[in-house]
């Protein structure tokens, strides 16, 4: 068994804020994998998928994104789930637009959701980072990520989240390079290759 979990913020105030991209992910991936309904456990909203051979939890906490890994937490103790089984989608500020990212490890980067997981279940989880861009100065940052996504933006973000339920099979059996891979092959073909930056100039 493996945990998918998404980051975001509850309620339809922040639905579509930036910062809520993970709660996009796990929602297409219960879409194309036929998962269960969602329904309140465990501090989150969670529902179950088999996803090509294994049983996937998918978790949304309802903690607010400072809080996430309360929930991630409860969760993984209570299916005795490792770290390295638990995937993590969140917003990256560090990578453009429409890019996608795989890693085992590493810093938080001042992400708060992160930040929660980490200090919970340890450092040696996967996280899916989906690339938001960066307004260009630290102190836009947390206005830029509780805003929503732009009109202009609606197509990569849809592609992206789709992207990653198309794919999760990969996720799911640890070849996260294939996985990271395909997404990068879908989103070219789907015009997203050059999408820039906040403030980036053309051939930058």
């Amino acid at each position: 068994m493996l945990i998918f979990a998404g980051l975001g913020n509850p309620g339809a105030r922040y639905a579509r804020n930036r910062h809520n991209i993970g709660f996009m992910a796990l929602d297409a991936i219960a879409r194309t994998h036929r998962a269960s309904p969602w329904r309140g456990r465990f501090q989150a909203e969670a529902c179950e998928a088999t996803i090509g051979t294994e049983k996937i939890v998918l978790l949304k906490p309802q903690t607010y994104m400072n809080e996430s890994g309360r929930a991630i937490g409860e969760a993984a103790r209570f299916f005795k789930v490792a770290p390295a089984d638990i995937i993590v989608f969140h917003d990256e500020l560090d990578l453009a637009p429409a890019k996608l990212r795989v890693k085992l490890g590493g810093g938080n980067a001042g992400h708060n959701g992160l930040r929660s997981t980490t200090a919970v279940i340890g450092n040696e989880y996967r996280r899916v980072r989906m690339g938001i861009g960066h307004p260009g100065l630290k102190e836009l940052v947390h206005a830029y990520v509780l805003n929503d996504f732009g009109k202009a933006e609606g197509p990569w973000v849809e592609d992206l989240c789709t992207a990653c339920a198309d794919n999760a099979e990969l996720l799911a059996k640890h070849d996260d390079a294939g996985f990271q891979n395909k997404v990068h092959l879908f989103m070219e073909a789907r015009g997203h290759g050059a999408v820039k930056r906040l403030g980036e100039k053309s051939g930058d």
